[in-house]
């Protein structure tokens, strides 16, 4: 039971904080060198500029073709990240020992806390594969020895550091609700059926009670 509450808890936290990652537009930082008091920040959906009176213009990213392929790729695994998410912990929730769903079919639900663990890794792996990508490529266009020192460059975000957390937890939320699936309970046998005293009165007749001798 501690197993599958903290595998429960480690899931949503995880699948809350992948639909943050998804929407916040904070996967890139960009400060120029000419105006220290304006931030850049970029996500999969816009792009924002914070200035120093705190005022915050969003402007949303033109053409989805346009896009590098990293963040076109990117929101369509974060989509489906979050959809997947959603999918385990209802699953798994279900395949609870507290819930009564399917009380007396417990081969049921260990299939549920299966399906929802595998589910829920998948959607961990779905979370950690963008963000890792993205991150690498900022990496490299950080470094990239071919541009100019005075072009600013790109670094990570806060939003970056948030997907990779939530990655983790999905899976390891996803594995401790699978494992947890083999400590429940097999269904136990039915009880042999209880055979009722004859009537008071009711006497029964031997075979031989008609024969003659």
């Amino acid at each position: 039971a501690k197993a599958q509450g903290g595998g429960m808890l480690l899931a949503l936290l995880g699948w809350i904080s992948s639909c943050v990652t998804t929407f916040v537009p904070l996967w890139k930082n960009l400060n120029l060198d000419l105006n220290e008091l304006e931030v850049w920040n970029m996500g999969l959906w816009q792009v924002c500029i914070t200035q120093e009176e705190g005022v915050v213009e969003c402007q949303a990213h033109g053409s989805f073709l346009a896009l590098p392929p990293e963040l076109r790729i990117s929101r369509l695994l974060m989509c489906l990240s979050n959809g997947l998410g959603l999918l385990g912990c209802l699953l798994a929730a279900l395949g609870l020992e507290g819930w009564r769903t399917c009380e007396g079919k417990p081969g049921r639900k260990r299939r549920l806390l299966l399906g929802g663990g595998a589910t829920l890794g998948t959607a961990g792996i779905t979370t950690l594969v963008p963000v890792s990508w993205v991150a690498y490529n900022t990496v490299l266009d950080f470094w990239d020895e071919t541009v100019p020192d005075i072009v600013p460059r790109w670094e990570f975000g806060e939003a970056t550091f948030l997907g990779w957390f939530a990655g983790a937890f999905l899976a390891v939320g996803g594995l401790l609700l699978a494992c947890s699936a083999r400590s429940t309970p097999s269904a136990t046998p039915l009880a042999p059926a209880c055979r009722h005293a004859p009537a008071a009165g009711h006497h029964l007749r031997p075979k031989n009670a008609d024969l003659v001798i």
